[in-house]
């Protein structure tokens, strides 16, 4: 992390941290590395925290007010600067955290990649697969940022797991996974970002950490259609064990580490964000089960719902690599074939009899 590799320990300053964006994920992360922590590096300043947001209007908000309607009750600590443009966002950051959603990464890197200082590595906390490319966030800013000037790779990694943003901007508790293909970074990114209450693992398989994240998006669609259906928590449950099965298949046949599916950033992440009633793509499903037209839903939704374009690229992936996913397909059909989630139930439960498969 450029000269500053870890938290301020005595021995050096503090790291740079640029985060993009200032949706949920991104006002907690500011929080997680600001908040004093008593437990840990006490009242010192552990990163010198700026954060950019695409939209100069709502970046002058929260510069002004340290609050933001994505997050009600919380504020953001006074030590965390606005960019108020984008080329002074970037300027000297050792760390940049992208939080923004899948589908908008590309253009916001391409925007800022004239900025970005060339010894600054990236973490990513999205959790999504790009439309068309099939490409997962860590690849995508890749695709975009190219070689360092020395034409060695630069440090990519990411952060996923469950994270609910309101249990964590109130200090909840929490466990993450950090993973990188770059030798030493998931450590890096550990040691930035563990407090008392946020415990990071390091996890080798990137691949599998990202690809997790983005296909449990799916899963908590169905499973809010569920809820919205009131089929019951028999149905659910069986739900998140096929459709673990299905997203272990997946990422078995792309090369990933099965364990990954069977840990924090899987099955945890899984059951936290098809169970709480604040995940997005939960609550996203559980409208469309009780009827409500996906245009319409979106439309008033405060926030991105990556599950939907997600779908999408999954379905293309499930194609790519010759897996099956009817949970997945089931999805796929109620968001973008009129299907009714009745009858997406039924399709599910009429399938043909057969040995359960793990994997």
């Amino acid at each position: 992390m450029g000269n500053s590799q870890t938290r301020n320990d005595g021995m050096g300053d503090p790291p740079r941290v640029t985060i993009l964006g200032i949706g949920q994920m991104g006002l907690v992360c500011a929080a997680a590395l600001t908040i004093p922590d008593e437990h840990g590096a006490g009242a010192a300043p552990r990163a010198r925290v700026t954060m950019w947001g695409h939209d100069e209007d709502e970046r002058g908000a929260l510069s002004q007010t340290r609050k933001s309607d994505r997050l009600p009750g919380f504020k953001l600590p006074d030590s965390v600067r606005i960019a108020l443009n984008d080329g002074d966002a970037l300027r000297d950051a050792d760390v940049i955290v992208c939080a923004i959603p899948v589908q908008f990464i590309r253009g916001a890197w391409e925007r800022l990649k004239d900025h970005v200082p060339p010894t600054a590595n990236v973490i990513s906390v999205a959790k999504g697969i790009e439309n068309g490319t099939l490409m997962r966030p860590t690849q995508i800013i890749a695709d975009v940022l190219g070689d360092d000037p020395d034409g060695k790779p630069r440090a990519l990694g990411c952060m996923s797991g469950p994270a609910i943003a309101t249990e964590l901007a109130q200090c909840k508790p929490a466990t993450m996974a950090a993973a990188s293909d770059h030798p030493g970074f998931a450590e890096q990114i550990q040691t930035l970002f563990s407090t008392s209450w946020l415990r990071i693992y390091t996890n080798p398989d990137l691949l599998g950490v990202e690809l997790a994240g983005a296909t449990k998006n799916v899963i908590a669609i169905a499973a809010g259609i569920i809820d919205g259906l009131g089929a019951g928590f028999n149905a659910k449950s069986a739900l998140l064990a096929r459709g673990l099965a299905e997203i272990g298949r997946l990422g078995s046949a792309m090369g990933a580490q099965t364990q990954t599916f069977f840990g924090i950033a899987g099955v945890g992440d899984l059951a936290t964000t098809c169970f709480s009633p604040e995940g997005r793509n939960r609550s996203c499903g559980e409208a469309l089960g009780k009827g409500v037209k996906l245009d319409a839903y979106l439309r008033d939704a405060m926030c991105v719902v990556e599950g939907v374009a997600t779908t999408e690229s999954v379905v293309d992936l499930a194609k790519k690599y010759r897996v099956d996913m009817p949970i997945t397909d089931a999805v796929h059909a109620v968001l973008f074939e009129h299907l009714d989630p009745v009858d997406a139930i039924a399709m599910l439960m009429s399938r043909e009899l057969r040995e359960e498969q793990i994997g």
